[in-house]
């Protein structure tokens, strides 16, 4: 019987399964794409860097033809082999962690996750390696059991083969389907290929999930948990044709990334924004930038409260007031202060030696910070400290976006020091800058507003500036999600 022959995922009802136990195949079922190829990319990429992808993206064609003419598990093992030899294993699952849950979510079928989402225990059986696709599985999509390919590994690096029984296909997913539950049936299976029915026939009910490619994807509203924090430098999806053309543009790209650091580091601030439409760069100004203050006496300077997108943010912030502003940061790698075109002065994150540090360059001009204390990218902003609220009640709300087409600009695991590049080596990198009205004396601390009250109030008309979300989580949260760590930087790069 040929899977053809089975009935669609439309015609299977998601009421009253709270009890039901669901198996559904990963890649062309739960995800919209049967080409596991890009995921496989991310990884070699973010890891290994170019010349990974570029190994992976010339075996790849050995990989289809094994897939398709001889052996769908010969054609996996190519790609496991391409991708992970000689990777730390500890590497692999931080970046299955970080970097792809957020494109397995942009993939996610609406027909197959109404049935799944619906059923009170989910088994998910896929060809892939468990170890890149289980933390997406279980922290998004609530998948009780992930049943998998299994890497070889040695002395803590994989090896690129894997352990029996080998490439998790065909009969292989049947036998560890009923190793997992025994004689208990599964009441529902999903499935898309011929492959697939061994394990959907031990089920009471099996449905197929046909081929639609122009389907929409599930909205991330409706995962278990939004994804807030997301690593990776890869922008969109790498298909072998987009892997094709990072690979080309790279080198064409770093050279470009220099002569737009140059051109902002040799020219003065109130020229920037003319250079920026030579050399490639989109700045769009919002809402009016206020003049320098006329300091006289003890009179503070403005601060320039802002959303953190990019190590950027604070060039493109002195470019759209047409004048240099000092910025302070949290962390910066030594490299990233040297090339800056503008003044950065680094916290201590001691809180009476940072009041003393923000006091004083108050005194001697305006100022930016980013209250966040790391970048974030996806719509949300992080907990807003609340230090500066104390210093000063000249401050100006300000809201920042950017658009990148190709690479991120940021990175919690890989070099800090690259970040300027990667975000220049985009072929048209946008910021938006937009300057909200100068808090008013009711919403300031001498008004009686307590430091805390005023720091998320800014948040929140920031947030609402962006149609972005608030949160409660602090740049330690980010760093402990994505890199295991507290984030600190070390001054060398």
């Amino acid at each position: 019987m040929g899977i053809t022959m089975f009935a669609t995922i439309e015609k299977c009802t998601s009421e009253g399964r709270e009890k039901d136990t669901v198996a559904a195949n990963l890649d062309g079922t739960l995800l919209r794409s049967r080409s596991s190829f890009p995921y496989f990319a991310l990884l070699a990429f973010d890891l290994c860097g170019v010349l990974r992808l570029l190994f992976l993206l010339l075996a790849s064609p050995l990989a289809g033809i094994l897939y398709y003419f001889i052996s769908e598990s010969a054609g996996i093992q190519v790609l496991i082999f391409a991708t992970f030899a000689g990777m730390k294993v500890s590497d692999i699952e931080s970046a299955a962690r970080s970097v792809l849950p957020k494109f397995y979510s942009e993939d996610l079928h609406p027909e197959s996750w109404r049935v799944f989402s619906s059923c009170g225990t989910r088994c998910v059986l896929t060809t892939n390696p468990r170890i890149m696709v289980e933390p997406f599985l279980k922290d998004y999509l609530g998948v009780d059991m992930v049943l998998g390919t299994e890497i070889e590994i040695y002395k803590g690096r994989a090896t690129g083969f894997v352990r029996s029984p080998g490439v998790l296909v065909g009969k292989k997913k049947a036998d560890a389907l009923r190793k997992a539950y025994g004689e208990i049936q599964p009441e529902v299976g999903l499935g898309d290929s011929d492959s697939d029915i061994p394990f959907m026939t031990l089920c009471k009910e099996y449905y197929l999930i046909l081929a639609k490619p122009k389907v929409k994807a599930v909205t991330t509203n409706k995962l278990n948990k939004p994804i807030i924090f997301h690593d990776g430098r890869l922008v969109q999806r790498p298909t072998p044709l987009m892997a094709l053309i990072i690979i080309f543009w790279i080198p064409f790209g770093f050279l470009l990334a220099c002569v737009r650091l140059s051109t902002m580091s040799l020219l003065p601030m109130h020229l920037q924004c003319y250079a920026f439409w030579v050399i490639g760069i989109r700045l769009t100004i919002k809402g009016i930038p206020p003049p320098p203050i006329m300091k006289s006496g003890d009179q503070s300077g403005v601060l320039f409260v802002c959303c953190h997108r990019t190590l950027c943010d604070a060039v493109f912030l002195s470019a759209a007031l047409g004048r240099s502003i000092t910025a302070v940061t949290y962390s910066l790698s030594r490299f990233s202060e040297i090339i800056a075109p503008i003044k950065t002065v680094r916290l201590t994150r001691e809180r009476a030696s940072d009041t003393s540090i923000i006091k004083q360059l108050l005194k001697e001009g305006d100022l930016t910070i980013f209250p966040e204390g790391t970048t974030s990218r996806e719509p949300y902003l992080l907990r807003f400290s609340s230090l500066f609220a104390e210093l000063t009640d000249e401050i100006v709300p300000v809201a920042m976006v950017n658009k990148m087409s190709m690479f991120h600009g940021t990175t919690a695991r890989g070099w800090k020091w690259m970040d300027m590049f990667f975000f220049f080596m985009n072929p048209r990198p946008t910021y938006e800058i937009t300057f909200l009205n100068k808090l008013s004396h009711e919403f300031t601390c001498k008004s009686g507003k307590s430091s805390h009250e005023v720091a998320n109030y800014i948040q929140k008309v920031i947030a609402e500036a962006l149609s972005y979300e608030c949160t409660t989580f602090t740049r330690k949260d980010k760093y402990m999600a994505l890199a295991g760590n507290d984030g600190t930087v070390v001054k060398n790069p």
